[in-house]
């Protein structure tokens, strides 16, 4: 049996692919007020998205209980797994990785679990889970998938672009006057995640030099082994497609949709690249 891939719902990669390659994906609780919703189980991508347009709330975010991954990894052991790998959205940023961290304990002198930092969220995190999940179905050993996936991770790069900051005012990270003042000079903020933080990255205008903005630092970014874009209900998804530097094989980007975990934070319409650096 080969060592299993287990996430969370952060990971951002679309729910065929991670069933078509064995990644078992542990889910975030999204909260709407009082009404508590594990992600991809009781809220869908849709589902979530058409209540962020109505809800006079902003969603928040839970890591998962410890329980939660202990019952994947148990079911995982129970199946044969020869050792499991699991891989978390930044520990900077969330305590999911703390309760895989107290899973794996559980599992002590029963089966191998190793839990891994990705240092970053969304597709740079579906990223390494999809190479490791392919190095694993080749025979990959535990051993070898941790330092493949801890390697990746230093060479792992993720921007974003954000089309409103309604969401970050409702979140309290900045006052509404700064965020009228930016919707009214069409200010686009970008944002990117490097060694498990976010930080602003740039600030432009329009949105189309957002775009554009993005597709100059995918084309400055040298050889990649893997590139992503990845959106939050963005109607212009295809634009930024067209703007990516030709020598990108277009049939190889991975597309992900952004679901609630990094959607409650980054607001709809956010538009994205990533991409894994050649060594």
């Amino acid at each position: 049996m080969t060592v299993r891939i287990v996430t969370d719902s952060s990971c951002d990669i679309q729910p065929a692919e991670a069933d078509a390659l064995g990644i078992e994906v542990v889910p975030l609780t999204i909260r709407f007020g009082d009404e508590e919703l594990r992600d991809r189980e009781e809220l869908s991508n849709e589902e979530f998205w058409a209540r962020v347009r109505t809800s006079p709330v902003l969603p928040e975010t839970a890591a998962p209980s410890v329980g939660a991954f202990e019952s994947v990894f148990t079911r995982l052991a129970e199946q044969g797994a020869s050792g499991i790998l699991c891989i978390n959205l930044s520990s900077r940023l969330s305590a999911t990785m703390q309760s895989a961290q107290l899973a794996a304990k559980a599992l002590e002198g029963i089966c191998p679990v190793a839990v891994v930092d990705s240092r970053s969220v969304s597709m740079g995190l579906g990223l390494q889970c999809i190479a490791a999940a392919e190095a694993a179905a080749e025979g990959a050993a535990l051993p070898e998938l941790v330092r493949r996936v801890e390697d990746q991770a230093g060479r792992t790069f993720l921007y974003g672009a954000l089309d409103t900051l309604e969401n970050l005012r409702k979140g309290g990270r900045i006052g509404a006057a700064q965020a009228l003042l930016g919707s009214a000079l069409a200010i686009k903020p970008v944002v990117a995640v490097r060694d498990g933080v976010v930080a602003q990255a740039a600030k432009v205008r329009t949105r189309s030099r957002s775009l554009r903005w993005l597709a100059d630092r995918l084309a400055e970014a040298g050889p990649t082994e893997a590139v992503c874009v990845f959106e939050a209900n963005a109607p212009d998804l295809g634009e930024l497609l067209d703007l990516l530097p030709p020598a990108i094989d277009r049939d190889a980007i991975r597309i992900g949709r952004i679901g609630p975990v990094i959607g409650t934070h980054c607001g709809p319409g956010t538009l994205g690249v990533g991409w894994v650096a050649a060594r």
